[in-house]
């Protein structure tokens, strides 16, 4: 049996998290945030202390684990049945689920893991390949960005708000760079689906992006 599923792709900082969260909150859908399955992936490794170059000890684990989001007013990550949250933004972790995340083995693992997502009564799918490489024949196909300068203010207002001191013309370098190593890379480059809708947000509000993704899928 098959269910309808709506992919949101595009750079990091468009809010497609957000976006995502909200519509599958309001469709009563299923919730897949891909990028927090090699940050999960890299949390197990780190604790099972495996080896960063044992690609079949790794591999194993990541077809072992056991995912689960729930989307509240943020996102809540569960690794075998525990709250691991609070643990996705730390740099150790993005810096394994970087290393974990080059190996094509481990890769083919968790592609069928977020295959494994799409489940009654449908599934929205938020990442940066989820329209292109994970589910190429998705029903209803989105593709978020924003200009890197919008972007960065965003980060920086994020930033500001939590009490962290912050440079606006760093951040929009990073994110320069950032996007350009995302669409060059060579395994599941960022690139918008050609049956995509492009929606710039650069001048929308919130609400706005996600009225335009609910009467795509109405």
């Amino acid at each position: 049996m098959s269910f309808p599923v709506l992919t949101i792709d595009g750079p990091s900082g468009a809010g497609k998290g957000t976006v995502s969260r909200a519509v599958a909150k309001k469709l009563g859908w299923n919730y897949l945030d891909s990028g927090s399955i090699y940050r999960a992936l890299a949390i197990a490794v780190l604790e099972e202390g495996l080896k960063l170059d044992d690609v079949a000890a790794i591999s194993e684990l990541a077809d072992k684990m056991r995912l689960e989001f729930e989307c509240g007013d943020d996102l809540t990550v569960f690794l075998d049945g525990r709250d691991i949250t609070g643990q996705l933004g730390l740099e150790e972790t993005g810096n394994t689920a970087s290393i974990v995340a080059a190996y094509p083995e481990v890769r083919a693992v968790l592609l069928q893991k977020q295959k494994d997502f799409k489940l009654s009564p449908g599934l929205v799918a938020d990442g940066r390949d989820m329209g292109t490489v994970v589910f190429p024949d998705a029903e209803f196909k989105v593709y978020l960005t924003a200009s890197a300068e919008e972007r960065a203010r965003r980060r920086y207002k994020q930033l500001i708000e939590k009490g962290i001191d912050a440079n606006i013309d760093k951040i929009t370098r990073e994110i320069q760079e950032r996007d350009q190593r995302d669409q060059q890379r060579k395994t599941a480059p960022l690139k918008k689906a050609d049956d995509a809708l492009l929606i710039d947000s650069s001048e929308l509000t919130i609400e706005q992006v996600i009225d335009k993704v609910m009467n795509l899928v109405r």
